[in-house]
């Protein structure tokens, strides 16, 4: 499954906000994240926080696409395979 997400960095502490319609992506999932938007370092946070509201491993969960922006898509993989 893909999630498309709007990170908001720098946050007090991070945490899944919720849905919300965006006038450039449409359906997306706001998500705060305590840490600066330097060297990876929110995006490592922001998968974490993803895994752990979805319930799943952090290593089925990947940026597909977004890096150094604030709307990302990430990929979650389903199942015990």
């Amino acid at each position: 499954m893909r999630i498309r997400v709007l990170a908001v960095p720098n946050a007090k502490i991070s945490k899944v906000v919720g849905w919300e319609e965006d006038p450039r992506a449409g359906r997306v999932l706001r998500v705060r994240v305590a840490a600066p938007p330097v060297e990876g370092k929110a995006n490592l946070v922001l998968r974490d926080v993803l895994a752990a509201h979805l319930g799943v491993p952090k290593s089925r969960v990947s940026l597909e696409k977004g890096d150094g922006s604030r709307l990302k898509t990430f990929v979650v993989l389903e199942g015990d395979g």
